[in-house]
C-alpha cells in the first residue's frame, strides 16, 4: 500500500476545529524562497509551486529510474505548505498581500538524503531545460506550537487564529513568531478545484511557555 502521510500522522496534517498544542519533530523538506502576492497568476509564488513539483515528482519517480535510493518505499507526495512573513510584521497583515515574503514547501521522506536531492536537481535539470537551482534542501526542526484546522477563505484565517492565540494564552504559551520561526500554513485542498468555503488550510504558530 502507499504510503500516506497525511493519513500516517494525522496528528500533523489532520488537526480538529479547535487549536490544540502540539511539537513538530525536525523534518526535511524542498524549499523555495521568495516574496510577493500569491494571488498573482504570473507572481513568484506560482512559479516556486512548479519548481518544487517538478523536483517533488521527480525524487517520486525515481524508483523508475537508474538511480536507486536506499530506502525507497511508494509514498503519495505530501501537501504543499509555506511558511509566511512581512518585515516589521509580527503575525501576518492580510491587507498586505505585495508584501508578502515566503518559503514553498514540500516534506521528503526520511530515506530521501541531500545527496538524493542533488541528484533529482540535476535530472530535472536536464530532462526539463530549466534552473532549478533555486530549490533547497531544507532542514527544519519547528518545535512547540499552536495549530488548528482553518475551513473557508485564506482571507478568513484571522478569524482561526484569533481562536488559536486565545486558546495558546489561556495554556500559559505566548506567540514566539521571529526571524526563524514562521506563520505556518499546510493546504491540503487544491484551490482550483474545490470552493472557496470548503478549502481546508492547517494553520501553525509557534509558541514559547510564558515567563
Amino acid at each position: 500500500m502507499t504510503f500516506d502521510y497525511k493519513k500516517e500522522y494525522k496528528e500533523f496534517y489532520m488537526p480538529k476545529k479547535k487549536p490544540n498544542i502540539i511539537t513538530i519533530p525536525p523534518m526535511n523538506y524542498l524549499a523555495v524562497k521568495g516574496k510577493g502576492n500569491p494571488n498573482d497568476k504570473n507572481g513568484d509564488y506560482q512559479q516556486t509551486i512548479s519548481l518544487l513539483y517538478n523536483i517533488a515528482y521527480t525524487i517520486k519517480m525515481s524508483y523508475k529510474s537508474s538511480y536507486q535510493i536506499d530506502g525507497f518505499f511508494q509514498y503519495v507526495v505530501p501537501p504543499l505548505e509555506g511558511f509566511w512573513w512581512q518585515e516589521g510584521v509580527k503575525g501576518m497583515d492580510y491587507q498586505r498581500k505585495d508584501d508578502l515574503q515566503f518559503i514553498s514547501l514540500i516534506r521528503l521522506p526520511d530515506f530521501v538524503k541531500k545527496e538524493d536531492f542533488d541528484w533529482a536537481i540535476h535530472t530535472a535539470t536536464q530532462k526539463k531545460k530549466q534552473d532549478f537551482s533555486r530549490v533547497e534542501f531544507l532542514t527544519y526542526d519547528e518545535g512547540l506550537c499552536v495549530q488548528c484546522m482553518h475551513i473557508g477563505s485564506y482571507d478568513n484565517e484571522p478569524q482561526t487564529v484569533s481562536l488559536m492565540h486565545e486558546y495558546m494564552e489561556s495554556m500559559g504559551y505566548d506567540l514566539d513568531i521571529h526571524d526563524h520561526r514562521f506563520h505556518h500554513e499546510i493546504y491540503l485542498s487544491d484551490p482550483r478545484k474545490a470552493k472557496v468555503e470548503n478549502l481546508k488550510t492547517v494553520i501553525r504558530h509557534p509558541i514559547k511557555k510564558k515567563l
